[in-house]
């Protein structure tokens, strides 16, 4: 697929210190790209650069082959954006932010089937202040289509939501792509990344750690698997040390965690059975995306 949004070794510092120091990736079209990272991390100062709302120190970014600052109005009929912080009047009801936003553009999409998919319609002449979280993300996500976009930009837009909320805007977000918008989102919620992104660049103090898809990240992390359980008798520290593969070990209330890979959970298994050990209420499952992120910055830092 070709890339609709390529950025190569972008810079940008603050004060003299830099906030994005070489970033690079490239987002293709029809995919659902994720940037995530911890708070501080540079995502934020990334996509504002993509969307032309800041002027970067160095590097190149095209967005369907424009340039974000020199043809920054073009770039904005190409690209819609939810911001990281976004407000609009409190007595703007619905309808009047939908044709308010839609005067911008010179061919907007026909705001009423967009309330309709976004479930705003009953709440058309309800004003801004009044709507909950979720209603106010699906507005600002409505607000972001409704230049009819090929690429779409949402900044952190789960923040705050409760987990309701969240996982309907996740729907939300897999019906966008689905009517053939791309989508570049930022989070630092780990669930929601696996969850939707086919591809994630972690970015982590101004700078790529990794660039994968979710599986593939998970399956870089040093404990791909992870065993649980309560030995029915002690067990030999040294024996548990020396398991084949093992990338941590963790006791807990007599509690055993053990992270490593299937082999590793295979000598586990081999070594209770030698030893006549019962594993009351044992667990193995794959790691998540969050442990693949905590060794990722990890490594990253080191």
């Amino acid at each position: 697929m070709p890339s609709v949004i390529e950025v190569t070794d972008l810079r940008k510092s603050y004060g003299g210190r830099p906030v994005v120091d070489g970033v690079s990736f490239a987002v293709e079209e029809g995919e659902i790209f994720g940037i995530l990272g911890p708070n501080g991390a540079g995502k934020t100062t990334t996509v504002e650069c993509v969307e032309g709302l800041r002027v970067p120190d160095g590097g190149r970014i095209r967005v369907a082959g424009l340039d974000p600052v020199a043809d920054h109005a073009k770039v904005a009929q190409t690209l819609g954006a939810q911001l990281q912080q976004s407000e609009i009047q409190a007595k703007l009801t619905v309808r009047e932010a939908l044709e308010l936003y839609a005067a911008f553009y010179p061919r907007p999409a026909d705001w009423r089937p967009l309330a309709e998919r976004l479930g705003l319609t009953g709440k058309l002449g309800t004003r801004f202040g009044k709507l909950s979280g979720g209603q106010q993300q699906r507005l600002f996500i409505a607000l972001a289509l409704i230049g009819g976009p090929r690429i779409v930009v949402l900044d952190e837009l789960t923040t705050g939501l409760d987990p309701r909320a969240r996982r309907d805007t996740w729907q939300l977000i897999e019906d966008v792509r689905a009517s053939g918008v791309t989508v570049l989102l930022v989070t630092h919620f780990m669930e929601e990344a696996q969850r939707l992104c086919d591809r994630i660049a972690v970015i982590d103090k101004g700078r790529v750690a990794a660039l994968d898809t979710p599986a593939g990240l998970i399956h870089r992390s040093a404990g791909a698997t992870v065993i649980s359980f309560t030995p029915s008798a002690p067990l030999d520290e040294r024996e548990l040390a020396a398991l084949p593969a093992l990338a941590s070990i963790e006791h807990q209330n007599g509690r055993l965690t053990l992270s490593g890979t299937d082999e590793t959970v295979d000598a586990v298994l081999t070594l209770l059975a030698r030893h006549r050990v019962t594993a009351h209420q044992l667990r193995v499952v794959d790691a998540t995306l969050d442990d693949a992120f905590l060794d990722l910055t990890k490594e990253a830092t080191a």
